[in-house]
């Protein structure tokens, strides 16, 4: 089963750090079984410039529709932190822009071997999933979507207290949690003031306890 095992995101790590990520002296994050890895935004267009894979199907692929590729091994390296202080646990899902769905999602299935599991359809909207290991690969479009093949979007993340997280940083940074599109998952999403660099959501794992 391929997976991913990192991701390359062009992003001032530090602003990272200010709202509860433990990212290392060498930008180093890990997300779950994933690895983040920070890059000198200065030198790139912000937000998620690649991903590594493994196990793909076609590792011969370096660019799979527009989205930059590399392929390698999960990392066995310990050393980088996975416990983050705001409560972040891992990675729900990545989120790509589209011109052509289905052109985008028979690409990522070919070079990874991951199906697409399904077409969700509301309105004008049209969204294709993936799974490739723990990771969810959610593919949209819509008719007046500004991007030419397919780029990186932005991430969706698992925490494990949402309220907490909240009260931790405030509606300075973050938008109050409401109820996601999944039933019984609360959602939440940081404001462009947090500078994050890209689109990231945080999301209760599991629906929440009353």
């Amino acid at each position: 089963m391929a997976t991913v095992t990192e991701f390359v995101v062009a992003a001032d790590a530090r602003r990272w750090r200010s709202v509860g990520f433990a990212v290392n002296d060498a930008g180093l994050m890990q997300l779950g079984g994933i690895r983040v890895r920070f890059v000198d935004a200065a030198n790139s267009r912000a937000g998620i410039d690649s991903w590594v894979i493994a196990d793909a199907a076609d590792p011969s692929v370096t660019n799979i529709d527009g989205l930059d590729t590399a392929h390698g091994e999960a990392s066995s390296d310990m050393t980088v932190q996975a416990l983050h202080p705001n409560g972040i646990i891992g990675i729900d899902h990545v989120v790509v822009y589209t011109s052509h769905l289905e052109h985008t999602c028979d690409a990522i299935a070919r070079v990874t071997g991951a199906p697409l599991k399904r077409i969700r359809e509301v309105g004008a909207l049209r969204q294709g999933f993936h799974r490739l290991g723990e990771l969810i690969v959610e593919v949209v479009t819509y008719p007046e979507i500004a991007v030419d093949g397919a780029t990186f979007w932005g991430l969706a993340l698992n925490v494990a207290d949402i309220d907490q997280m909240y009260a931790t940083y405030g509606e300075g940074v973050m938008s109050a949690p409401k109820a996601a599109v999944q039933p019984g998952r609360q959602i939440s999403s940081f404001r462009n003031e947090a500078q994050l660099g890209l689109p990231v959501a945080v999301m209760t794992s599991t629906p929440p306890r009353r």
